[in-house]
Protein backbone atom coordinates (compact mmCIF):
# COMPACT_ATOMS: atom_id res chain seq x y z
CA UNK A 1 0.00 0.00 0.00
CA UNK A 2 0.98 3.60 -0.16
CA UNK A 3 1.81 4.83 3.31
CA UNK A 4 -1.27 6.99 3.27
CA UNK A 5 -3.35 7.90 6.23
CA UNK A 6 -7.05 8.33 5.72
CA UNK A 7 -9.42 9.42 8.39
CA UNK A 8 -12.77 10.14 9.81
CA UNK A 9 -14.69 11.83 12.59
CA UNK A 10 -14.50 10.04 15.86
CA UNK A 11 -17.72 8.77 17.39
CA UNK A 12 -18.74 8.98 20.98
CA UNK A 13 -16.56 6.58 22.96
CA UNK A 14 -18.26 3.18 22.75
CA UNK A 15 -18.56 1.33 25.98
CA UNK A 16 -16.95 -2.06 26.20
CA UNK A 17 -19.59 -4.60 25.14
CA UNK A 18 -19.88 -7.89 26.90
CA UNK A 19 -21.29 -10.74 24.89
CA UNK A 20 -24.97 -11.51 25.34
CA UNK A 21 -24.33 -15.20 24.93
CA UNK A 22 -26.03 -17.29 27.59
CA UNK A 23 -22.91 -19.39 27.89
CA UNK A 24 -20.77 -16.35 28.58
CA UNK A 25 -23.28 -15.39 31.26
CA UNK A 26 -21.59 -18.18 33.23
CA UNK A 27 -18.10 -17.74 34.53
CA UNK A 28 -15.60 -18.43 31.80
CA UNK A 29 -14.15 -21.25 33.86
CA UNK A 30 -17.54 -22.91 33.90
CA UNK A 31 -17.92 -22.29 30.22
CA UNK A 32 -14.63 -24.00 29.55
CA UNK A 33 -15.64 -26.99 31.59
CA UNK A 34 -18.96 -27.19 29.75
CA UNK A 35 -17.42 -27.29 26.29
CA UNK A 36 -17.29 -30.70 24.64
CA UNK A 37 -13.96 -32.16 23.64
CA UNK A 38 -15.11 -32.34 20.03
CA UNK A 39 -16.87 -29.68 17.97
CA UNK A 40 -20.58 -29.35 18.61
CA UNK A 41 -21.02 -28.11 15.04
CA UNK A 42 -20.17 -29.81 11.81
CA UNK A 43 -16.48 -30.54 11.42
CA UNK A 44 -14.61 -27.82 9.50
CA UNK A 45 -14.07 -28.26 5.82
CA UNK A 46 -10.85 -29.66 4.44
CA UNK A 47 -8.03 -27.14 4.11
CA UNK A 48 -8.73 -25.95 0.57
CA UNK A 49 -8.66 -22.16 0.87
CA UNK A 50 -5.95 -19.51 1.15
CA UNK A 51 -4.11 -19.14 4.44
CA UNK A 52 -5.60 -16.06 6.11
CA UNK A 53 -5.17 -14.25 9.40
CA UNK A 54 -8.18 -13.75 11.70
CA UNK A 55 -9.26 -11.91 14.83
CA UNK A 56 -11.31 -13.76 17.42
CA UNK A 57 -12.60 -11.12 19.86
CA UNK A 58 -13.78 -12.43 23.19
CA UNK A 59 -13.85 -11.45 26.87
CA UNK A 60 -10.54 -10.37 28.50
CA UNK A 61 -8.83 -12.87 30.76
CA UNK A 62 -7.11 -16.23 30.72
CA UNK A 63 -10.25 -18.38 30.91
CA UNK A 64 -11.79 -16.71 27.87
CA UNK A 65 -8.53 -17.15 25.97
CA UNK A 66 -8.56 -20.88 26.70
CA UNK A 67 -12.09 -21.17 25.33
CA UNK A 68 -11.08 -19.29 22.20
CA UNK A 69 -7.96 -21.35 21.67
CA UNK A 70 -9.92 -24.61 21.97
CA UNK A 71 -12.56 -23.46 19.51
CA UNK A 72 -9.93 -22.13 17.08
CA UNK A 73 -8.22 -25.52 17.02
CA UNK A 74 -11.53 -27.34 16.48
CA UNK A 75 -12.35 -25.02 13.57
CA UNK A 76 -9.08 -25.77 11.83
CA UNK A 77 -6.99 -22.82 12.95
CA UNK A 78 -3.78 -22.17 14.84
CA UNK A 79 -3.24 -19.46 17.45
CA UNK A 80 -0.55 -16.90 16.60
CA UNK A 81 -0.89 -14.85 19.78
CA UNK A 82 -3.45 -14.32 22.49
CA UNK A 83 -3.80 -10.82 23.95
CA UNK A 84 -5.62 -11.83 27.11
CA UNK A 85 -5.45 -8.24 28.42
CA UNK A 86 -8.00 -7.10 25.82
CA UNK A 87 -9.68 -10.34 24.79
CA UNK A 88 -8.21 -10.48 21.28
CA UNK A 89 -6.79 -13.66 19.75
CA UNK A 90 -4.89 -13.67 16.45
CA UNK A 91 -5.20 -16.91 14.51
CA UNK A 92 -4.31 -18.37 11.11
CA UNK A 93 -6.43 -20.78 9.12
CA UNK A 94 -6.76 -22.08 5.57
CA UNK A 95 -10.26 -23.41 6.24
CA UNK A 96 -12.76 -21.34 4.21
CA UNK A 97 -15.42 -22.04 6.86
CA UNK A 98 -13.23 -20.95 9.78
CA UNK A 99 -14.89 -17.61 10.58
CA UNK A 100 -18.41 -18.90 9.98
CA UNK A 101 -17.82 -21.89 12.24
CA UNK A 102 -16.66 -19.72 15.13
CA UNK A 103 -19.45 -17.19 14.66
CA UNK A 104 -22.00 -19.99 14.78
CA UNK A 105 -20.83 -20.99 18.29
CA UNK A 106 -22.12 -17.61 19.57
CA UNK A 107 -19.21 -17.63 22.02
CA UNK A 108 -17.45 -14.56 20.67
CA UNK A 109 -18.08 -10.86 20.25
CA UNK A 110 -16.81 -10.91 16.67
CA UNK A 111 -14.71 -13.01 14.34
CA UNK A 112 -13.26 -11.82 11.06
CA UNK A 113 -10.44 -12.08 8.55
CA UNK A 114 -7.86 -9.30 8.70
CA UNK A 115 -7.20 -9.40 4.94
CA UNK A 116 -8.60 -10.61 1.64
CA UNK A 117 -5.29 -11.86 0.19
CA UNK A 118 -3.37 -14.88 1.48
CA UNK A 119 -0.59 -14.45 3.98
CA UNK A 120 2.75 -13.82 2.31
CA UNK A 121 5.55 -16.33 2.95
CA UNK A 122 7.38 -15.42 5.79
CA UNK A 123 2.74 5.94 0.45
CA UNK A 124 3.65 8.70 0.14
CA UNK A 125 5.53 9.94 -2.94
CA UNK A 126 8.96 8.49 -3.60
CA UNK A 127 11.66 10.20 -1.56
CA UNK A 128 13.63 13.03 -3.12
CA UNK A 129 17.27 12.78 -2.12
CA UNK A 130 19.37 15.63 -0.85
CA UNK A 131 21.75 17.04 -3.46
CA UNK A 132 25.34 17.89 -2.63
CA UNK A 133 24.71 21.46 -3.71
CA UNK A 134 21.73 21.84 -1.39
CA UNK A 135 23.65 20.33 1.52
CA UNK A 136 26.58 22.70 0.93
CA UNK A 137 24.27 25.70 0.76
CA UNK A 138 22.65 24.67 4.03
CA UNK A 139 25.97 24.18 5.77
CA UNK A 140 27.18 27.63 4.77
CA UNK A 141 23.88 29.19 5.91
CA UNK A 142 23.79 27.44 9.29
CA UNK A 143 24.10 29.74 12.27
CA UNK A 144 26.06 28.87 15.37
CA UNK A 145 24.21 26.16 17.25
CA UNK A 146 22.30 24.93 14.22
CA UNK A 147 22.66 21.45 12.76
CA UNK A 148 24.37 21.42 9.35
CA UNK A 149 21.15 20.76 7.41
CA UNK A 150 18.81 22.70 9.69
CA UNK A 151 18.52 25.72 7.33
CA UNK A 152 16.71 23.36 4.93
CA UNK A 153 14.18 22.40 7.62
CA UNK A 154 11.62 25.16 7.09
CA UNK A 155 9.19 23.01 9.08
CA UNK A 156 11.23 23.33 12.29
CA UNK A 157 10.94 27.10 12.19
CA UNK A 158 7.26 26.97 11.22
CA UNK A 159 6.33 25.39 14.56
CA UNK A 160 9.01 27.33 16.52
CA UNK A 161 10.88 24.15 17.44
CA UNK A 162 14.20 25.94 16.87
CA UNK A 163 13.25 28.47 19.54
CA UNK A 164 11.98 25.72 21.83
CA UNK A 165 15.38 24.01 21.75
CA UNK A 166 16.96 27.00 23.44
CA UNK A 167 14.71 26.22 26.42
CA UNK A 168 14.47 22.42 26.35
CA UNK A 169 15.30 19.51 24.05
CA UNK A 170 12.89 17.24 25.88
CA UNK A 171 13.37 14.73 28.67
CA UNK A 172 15.09 11.34 28.46
CA UNK A 173 12.22 10.04 30.59
CA UNK A 174 9.84 10.46 27.64
CA UNK A 175 9.56 7.60 25.14
CA UNK A 176 7.96 7.94 21.69
CA UNK A 177 6.98 4.78 19.82
CA UNK A 178 7.22 4.91 16.02
CA UNK A 179 4.56 2.45 14.81
CA UNK A 180 5.65 2.13 11.21
CA UNK A 181 7.86 0.25 8.70
CA UNK A 182 10.76 0.02 11.12
CA UNK A 183 13.57 2.37 12.09
CA UNK A 184 17.23 2.25 11.08
CA UNK A 185 18.69 2.76 14.54
CA UNK A 186 22.24 2.79 13.13
CA UNK A 187 21.65 6.20 11.54
CA UNK A 188 24.04 8.66 13.26
CA UNK A 189 21.20 11.14 13.87
CA UNK A 190 18.97 8.47 15.48
CA UNK A 191 21.39 6.20 17.35
CA UNK A 192 21.90 8.60 20.30
CA UNK A 193 18.19 8.57 21.14
CA UNK A 194 17.26 5.01 20.20
CA UNK A 195 15.90 2.63 22.83
CA UNK A 196 16.53 -0.94 21.65
CA UNK A 197 15.17 -2.52 24.84
CA UNK A 198 11.69 -1.15 24.10
CA UNK A 199 11.71 -1.81 20.34
CA UNK A 200 10.03 -4.74 18.62
CA UNK A 201 8.76 -6.24 15.39
CA UNK A 202 5.02 -6.96 15.41
CA UNK A 203 4.81 -7.99 11.75
CA UNK A 204 3.51 -11.50 12.49
CA UNK A 205 0.91 -10.27 14.96
CA UNK A 206 3.07 -11.41 17.87
CA UNK A 207 6.01 -9.52 19.41
CA UNK A 208 9.46 -10.43 18.09
CA UNK A 209 12.27 -9.02 20.22
CA UNK A 210 15.12 -10.49 18.19
CA UNK A 211 17.82 -7.79 18.08
CA UNK A 212 17.36 -5.72 14.93
CA UNK A 213 13.93 -7.18 14.10
CA UNK A 214 12.59 -3.62 14.34
CA UNK A 215 14.72 -2.42 11.41
CA UNK A 216 13.20 -1.74 7.97
CA UNK A 217 13.34 -4.39 5.28
CA UNK A 218 15.66 -2.96 2.64
CA UNK A 219 14.04 -2.65 -0.77
CA UNK A 220 10.48 -3.16 0.44
CA UNK A 221 7.96 -0.54 -0.75
CA UNK A 222 8.16 2.42 1.61
CA UNK A 223 10.84 0.81 3.78
CA UNK A 224 12.34 4.26 4.45
CA UNK A 225 9.10 5.66 5.88
CA UNK A 226 9.57 4.84 9.57
CA UNK A 227 13.14 6.12 9.61
CA UNK A 228 12.02 9.43 8.10
CA UNK A 229 9.22 9.75 10.68
CA UNK A 230 11.63 8.96 13.54
CA UNK A 231 14.02 11.72 12.48
CA UNK A 232 11.26 14.32 12.46
CA UNK A 233 10.34 13.37 16.01
CA UNK A 234 13.74 13.09 17.65
CA UNK A 235 16.83 13.33 15.43
CA UNK A 236 19.60 14.28 17.84
CA UNK A 237 21.24 17.69 18.13
CA UNK A 238 24.73 16.29 17.72
CA UNK A 239 26.36 18.40 15.03
CA UNK A 240 25.26 15.95 12.32
CA UNK A 241 22.56 16.35 9.69
CA UNK A 242 19.12 17.48 10.87
CA UNK A 243 17.31 18.07 14.13
CA UNK A 244 14.08 16.57 15.38
CA UNK A 245 11.26 18.43 17.07
CA UNK A 246 12.14 16.83 20.43
CA UNK A 247 15.81 15.88 20.09
CA UNK A 248 16.24 15.00 23.76
CA UNK A 249 13.58 12.27 24.08
CA UNK A 250 13.95 8.55 23.40
CA UNK A 251 12.67 6.64 20.36
CA UNK A 252 11.37 3.08 20.15
CA UNK A 253 10.71 1.31 16.85
CA UNK A 254 7.50 -0.74 16.65
CA UNK A 255 7.59 -2.36 13.22
CA UNK A 256 4.16 -3.32 11.91
CA UNK A 257 4.36 -3.37 8.11
CA UNK A 258 4.75 -6.54 6.09
CA UNK A 259 8.13 -6.57 4.35
CA UNK A 260 6.81 -7.72 0.97
CA UNK A 261 4.00 -5.17 0.61
CA UNK A 262 4.43 -2.48 3.28
CA UNK A 263 0.89 -3.34 4.33
CA UNK A 264 -0.29 -2.37 7.80
CA UNK A 265 -2.58 -5.22 8.76
CA UNK A 266 -4.60 -4.88 11.96
CA UNK A 267 -3.15 -7.85 13.84
CA UNK A 268 0.28 -6.17 13.65
CA UNK A 269 -1.15 -2.86 14.85
CA UNK A 270 -2.91 -4.57 17.79
CA UNK A 271 0.43 -6.06 18.76
CA UNK A 272 2.03 -2.62 18.47
CA UNK A 273 -0.48 -0.87 20.69
CA UNK A 274 -0.32 -3.57 23.37
CA UNK A 275 3.48 -3.41 23.25
CA UNK A 276 3.34 0.37 23.71
CA UNK A 277 0.98 -0.04 26.66
CA UNK A 278 3.24 -2.49 28.45
CA UNK A 279 6.56 -0.76 27.73
CA UNK A 280 5.65 2.66 29.11
CA UNK A 281 5.52 4.40 25.74
CA UNK A 282 4.28 7.96 26.32
CA UNK A 283 3.40 8.87 22.71
CA UNK A 284 2.83 6.76 19.61
CA UNK A 285 3.02 8.10 16.06
CA UNK A 286 0.72 6.44 13.55
CA UNK A 287 1.34 7.54 9.97
CA UNK A 288 -0.79 4.88 8.27
CA UNK A 289 -4.26 3.38 8.16
CA UNK A 290 -4.91 -0.30 8.68
CA UNK A 291 -5.19 -2.41 5.56
CA UNK A 292 -7.00 -3.60 3.60
CA UNK A 293 -9.96 -1.18 4.08
CA UNK A 294 -9.70 2.60 4.00
CA UNK A 295 -12.84 2.75 6.13
CA UNK A 296 -14.03 -0.02 8.43
CA UNK A 297 -17.80 -0.33 8.43
CA UNK A 298 -19.95 -2.21 10.90
CA UNK A 299 -21.97 -3.91 8.15
CA UNK A 300 -18.85 -5.87 7.15
CA UNK A 301 -18.18 -8.71 9.59
CA UNK A 302 -14.45 -8.77 8.88
CA UNK A 303 -14.18 -4.98 9.11
CA UNK A 304 -16.19 -5.00 12.33
CA UNK A 305 -13.83 -7.51 13.96
CA UNK A 306 -10.73 -5.58 12.88
CA UNK A 307 -12.12 -2.26 14.03
CA UNK A 308 -13.06 -3.69 17.42
CA UNK A 309 -9.71 -5.40 17.99
CA UNK A 310 -7.69 -2.27 17.19
CA UNK A 311 -10.05 -0.12 19.27
CA UNK A 312 -9.49 -2.35 22.28
CA UNK A 313 -5.72 -2.30 21.85
CA UNK A 314 -5.51 1.47 21.38
CA UNK A 315 -7.80 2.06 24.35
CA UNK A 316 -5.76 -0.30 26.50
CA UNK A 317 -2.64 1.76 25.75
CA UNK A 318 -4.48 5.02 26.42
CA UNK A 319 -5.68 3.73 29.78
CA UNK A 320 -2.07 2.94 30.65
CA UNK A 321 -0.86 6.45 29.79
CA UNK A 322 -0.11 6.47 26.05
CA UNK A 323 -1.26 9.27 23.73
CA UNK A 324 -1.79 8.28 20.09
CA UNK A 325 -1.13 10.76 17.27
CA UNK A 326 -2.26 9.87 13.72
CA UNK A 327 -2.15 11.39 10.25
CA UNK A 328 -5.35 12.45 8.54
CA UNK A 329 -4.68 11.08 5.05
CA UNK A 330 -3.71 12.22 1.60
CA UNK A 331 -6.79 12.09 -0.62
CA UNK A 332 -7.96 15.72 -0.20
CA UNK A 333 -11.20 14.30 1.17
CA UNK A 334 -13.65 16.19 3.38
CA UNK A 335 -13.95 13.70 6.21
CA UNK A 336 -16.94 15.55 7.61
CA UNK A 337 -18.94 14.89 4.44
CA UNK A 338 -21.93 12.60 4.55
CA UNK A 339 -20.58 10.41 1.77
CA UNK A 340 -17.21 9.55 0.26
CA UNK A 341 -16.62 7.25 -2.69
CA UNK A 342 -13.97 4.74 -1.66
CA UNK A 343 -12.47 3.20 -4.80
CA UNK A 344 -9.36 1.81 -3.10
CA UNK A 345 -10.63 -1.00 -0.87
CA UNK A 346 -9.78 -3.75 -0.36
CA UNK A 347 -6.28 -2.80 -1.40
CA UNK A 348 -4.90 -6.33 -1.16
CA UNK A 349 -7.45 -7.74 -3.59
CA UNK A 350 -9.86 -6.37 -6.15
CA UNK A 351 -11.07 -2.92 -5.05
CA UNK A 352 -14.77 -2.17 -5.31
CA UNK A 353 -16.54 1.17 -5.54
CA UNK A 354 -18.50 1.81 -2.37
CA UNK A 355 -20.15 4.85 -0.87
CA UNK A 356 -19.24 5.24 2.80
CA UNK A 357 -20.33 7.65 5.48
CA UNK A 358 -17.05 8.56 7.22
CA UNK A 359 -18.98 9.51 10.33
CA UNK A 360 -19.95 5.86 10.72
CA UNK A 361 -17.33 3.93 8.79
CA UNK A 362 -14.11 4.60 10.68
CA UNK A 363 -10.64 5.02 9.29
CA UNK A 364 -8.41 3.32 11.83
CA UNK A 365 -6.53 4.30 13.90
CA UNK A 366 -7.14 8.05 13.40
CA UNK A 367 -10.91 7.77 13.79
CA UNK A 368 -10.70 6.00 17.15
CA UNK A 369 -11.63 7.75 20.40
CA UNK A 370 -8.86 9.80 21.98
CA UNK A 371 -6.56 9.78 18.94
CA UNK A 372 -5.14 13.16 17.86
CA UNK A 373 -5.84 13.58 14.11
CA UNK A 374 -3.39 15.74 12.16
CA UNK A 375 -3.76 17.64 8.87
CA UNK A 376 -0.77 18.79 6.82
CA UNK A 377 0.45 22.26 5.88
CA UNK A 378 3.06 23.46 3.40
CA UNK A 379 5.81 26.06 3.53
CA UNK A 380 3.28 28.90 3.19
CA UNK A 381 1.22 27.59 6.14
CA UNK A 382 -1.65 26.67 3.81
CA UNK A 383 -3.35 23.29 3.88
CA UNK A 384 -1.27 20.91 1.79
CA UNK A 385 -2.90 20.24 -1.56
CA UNK A 386 -3.37 16.53 -0.77
CA UNK A 387 -4.32 16.72 2.90
CA UNK A 388 -7.65 15.38 4.10
CA UNK A 389 -9.65 17.84 6.15
CA UNK A 390 -13.03 18.20 7.85
CA UNK A 391 -14.76 20.23 10.50
CA UNK A 392 -15.07 18.27 13.78
CA UNK A 393 -12.47 15.79 12.44
CA UNK A 394 -9.09 17.55 12.39
CA UNK A 395 -7.61 18.31 15.80
CA UNK A 396 -4.45 20.21 14.84
CA UNK A 397 -2.21 20.86 11.84
CA UNK A 398 1.54 20.55 11.30
CA UNK A 399 4.03 20.76 8.42
CA UNK A 400 3.70 17.84 6.05
CA UNK A 401 5.17 19.52 2.99
CA UNK A 402 3.65 20.29 -0.38
CA UNK A 403 4.80 20.32 -3.96
CA UNK A 404 7.24 23.16 -4.44
CA UNK A 405 5.23 24.83 -7.22
CA UNK A 406 2.31 25.11 -4.77
CA UNK A 407 4.14 26.27 -1.65
CA UNK A 408 7.81 27.17 -2.23
CA UNK A 409 10.04 27.53 0.85
CA UNK A 410 12.49 30.32 1.54
CA UNK A 411 16.14 29.91 0.53
CA UNK A 412 18.37 28.08 1.10
CA UNK A 413 15.68 25.38 1.10
CA UNK A 414 14.61 24.47 -2.42
CA UNK A 415 12.18 21.63 -1.71
CA UNK A 416 8.68 22.11 -0.35
CA UNK A 417 8.93 18.67 1.23
CA UNK A 418 10.02 17.66 4.73
CA UNK A 419 13.72 16.84 5.12
CA UNK A 420 14.54 14.04 7.56
CA UNK A 421 16.60 10.93 8.12
CA UNK A 422 16.65 7.98 5.70
CA UNK A 423 18.13 4.49 6.05
CA UNK A 424 21.86 3.94 5.66
CA UNK A 425 22.78 7.34 7.03
CA UNK A 426 21.05 9.29 4.29
CA UNK A 427 18.61 12.21 4.26
CA UNK A 428 15.68 12.94 1.98
CA UNK A 429 12.45 14.88 1.45
CA UNK A 430 8.93 13.44 1.69
CA UNK A 431 5.46 15.00 1.49
CA UNK A 432 2.38 13.72 3.30
CA UNK A 433 0.21 13.84 6.36
CA UNK A 434 2.56 11.04 7.43
CA UNK A 435 5.16 13.78 7.77
CA UNK A 436 2.77 16.10 9.65
CA UNK A 437 1.87 13.60 12.36
CA UNK A 438 5.45 13.17 13.73
CA UNK A 439 5.74 16.94 14.16
CA UNK A 440 2.75 16.72 16.49
CA UNK A 441 4.15 13.63 18.21
CA UNK A 442 7.36 15.61 18.82
CA UNK A 443 5.48 18.58 20.29
CA UNK A 444 3.47 16.16 22.44
CA UNK A 445 6.76 14.70 23.67
CA UNK A 446 7.94 18.20 24.64
CA UNK A 447 4.66 18.76 26.47
CA UNK A 448 5.07 15.46 28.30
CA UNK A 449 8.62 16.48 29.21
CA UNK A 450 7.34 19.77 30.64
CA UNK A 451 4.31 18.18 32.33
CA UNK A 452 5.44 14.64 33.22
CA UNK A 453 2.36 13.82 35.27
CA UNK A 454 -0.16 14.88 32.63
CA UNK A 455 -2.32 11.99 31.31
CA UNK A 456 -2.96 11.52 27.57
CA UNK A 457 -6.17 13.53 27.41
CA UNK A 458 -4.49 16.52 29.06
CA UNK A 459 -1.55 16.42 26.63
CA UNK A 460 -4.05 16.28 23.76
CA UNK A 461 -5.90 19.28 25.17
CA UNK A 462 -2.65 21.22 25.56
CA UNK A 463 -1.79 20.56 21.91
CA UNK A 464 -5.04 22.28 20.96
CA UNK A 465 -4.77 25.14 23.45
CA UNK A 466 -1.19 26.01 22.55
CA UNK A 467 -1.57 25.81 18.77
CA UNK A 468 -1.37 28.94 16.61
CA UNK A 469 -4.87 29.46 15.22
CA UNK A 470 -5.08 29.75 11.42
CA UNK A 471 -8.03 31.26 9.59
CA UNK A 472 -9.62 29.68 6.56
CA UNK A 473 -7.68 31.02 3.54
CA UNK A 474 -9.71 33.19 1.16
CA UNK A 475 -9.49 32.11 -1.52
CA UNK A 476 -7.89 28.70 -1.20
CA UNK A 477 -6.61 28.41 -4.73
CA UNK A 478 -4.36 25.36 -4.43
CA UNK A 479 -7.32 23.09 -5.05
CA UNK A 480 -10.73 24.56 -5.77
CA UNK A 481 -12.42 21.35 -4.64
CA UNK A 482 -11.48 21.85 -0.99
CA UNK A 483 -13.76 24.10 1.05
CA UNK A 484 -12.73 25.30 4.50
CA UNK A 485 -15.52 25.61 7.03
CA UNK A 486 -15.28 27.30 10.41
CA UNK A 487 -13.56 30.31 11.92
CA UNK A 488 -10.13 31.19 13.21
CA UNK A 489 -10.45 29.40 16.57
CA UNK A 490 -11.37 26.13 14.85
CA UNK A 491 -11.95 25.08 11.24
CA UNK A 492 -11.87 22.04 9.00
CA UNK A 493 -8.48 22.76 7.40
CA UNK A 494 -6.37 23.31 10.50
CA UNK A 495 -8.45 22.22 13.48
CA UNK A 496 -7.30 24.29 16.45
CA UNK A 497 -4.27 25.49 14.50
CA UNK A 498 -0.59 24.86 13.82
CA UNK A 499 1.14 23.22 16.78
CA UNK A 500 3.62 25.39 18.67
CA UNK A 501 6.73 23.75 20.14
CA UNK A 502 7.89 26.88 21.97
CA UNK A 503 4.70 27.10 24.00
CA UNK A 504 5.09 23.41 24.83
CA UNK A 505 8.25 24.12 26.83
CA UNK A 506 7.36 27.56 28.26
CA UNK A 507 3.81 27.16 29.56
Amino acid sequence: MDLRSVFSPRPAHPRYRRTASALLGLTMAAALTALPATPSLAAPQAATGPLLSYFVNTYPGHAAALVAEQQIAQAGGTVVHSYEQIGVVVAHSDNPAFAGTLRATRLFDSVGATRTAPLAPALESNPVGLSAEEAAAADSAADAGQEPLEPLQWDIGAIKADQAHAVSLGSRRVLVGVIDTGVDDTHPDLAPNFDAADSVSCVSGAPDTTPGAWRPTAGAPGYYHGTHVAGTIAAARNGIGVTGVAPGVRLAAIKVSEPTKSAFYPESVVCGFVWAAEHHVDITNNSYYIDPWYFNCLDGLDQQAAREAVRRAAGYATDRGTLHVASAGNKNWDLAARSITDTYSPNDGTPVNREVDPRKCLAVPSGLPGVVTVAATGALNLKSSYSNYGQTVIDVAAPGGDWTFYQPPQAPAVSGGILSTMPDGDYGHLNGTSMASPHVAGVAALLKSTHPDAPPHQIAKMLEQQADALSCPVPYDIDGNAVCQGGRPYNGFYGHGLVNALRAVTR
